[in-house]
């Protein structure tokens, strides 16, 4: 004979008490749970953020790289790193060969400055300058972009001298705009031990 034990009002209160607060327990463990791990994703995601900006050093790229000749850059502006490409390094012998080159602008141009360094065993033996994009007279066709416009470029380049000079040596090349602003800034690192003759 089975038998039930009657359970009090009170005693049904209590279990029904008991039950409510192991709940409420469990909710306030999982809320804290999960506001802890957000809380940590945030700072993470925080650190990374810093770790980036605080960071002012691109990764070295390859511009080029063939037996003779090879060519590569790193932006030397803190804020921004950019894409530059040379079709093949032989072209470069021909003085007119391809180039890609594209990144997005932080500074409007409405004029436009180059200054390119050579520099050989950490010396500077070399400084050439020339303004580009001026109102009236532009040199490119993307004098007068806008600031968040996408720059890029594909197509042949001519340089202004003969041969590029053998050896190993830097060259270092920045464009400032109007207001003395970097646009851009690189140092290629190049290899060169073709044979002009």
């Amino acid at each position: 004979m089975n038998l039930v034990t009657p359970i009090s009002l009170g005693e049904r209160n209590n279990s029904l008490h008991r039950g409510f607060t192991r709940n409420r327990e469990v909710i306030l463990q999982t809320t804290t749970t999960t506001t802890i791990m957000k809380t940590s994703n945030t700072l993470v995601l925080i650190l990374v953020l810093l770790y980036i900006n605080a960071s002012t050093e691109w990764p070295t790229h390859t511009v080029c790289k063939e037996d003779n000749l090879e060519i590569y850059y790193k932006s030397c502006d803190p804020q921004q790193d950019f894409a530059f490409r040379i079709d093949r390094c032989s072209d470069i012998t021909t003085h007119t060969f391809n180039i890609r080159a594209a990144m997005v602008l932080r500074h409007s141009i409405k004029e436009l400055y180059v200054k390119v360094d050579l520099i050989i065993n950490g010396k500077t033996v070399l400084t050439y300058s020339e303004t580009l994009c001026e109102p009236g007279h532009s040199k490119l066709i993307f004098c007068g972009k806008k600031k968040g416009e996408h720059l890029y470029y594909e197509g042949p380049v001519t340089l202004g001298f003969k041969e590029i000079p053998q050896g190993d040596y830097t060259i270092s090349a920045k464009l400032t705009n109007e207001d003395h602003v970097t646009v851009a800034c690189a140092h290629f690192t190049v290899k060169n031990y073709l044979d002009y003759y």
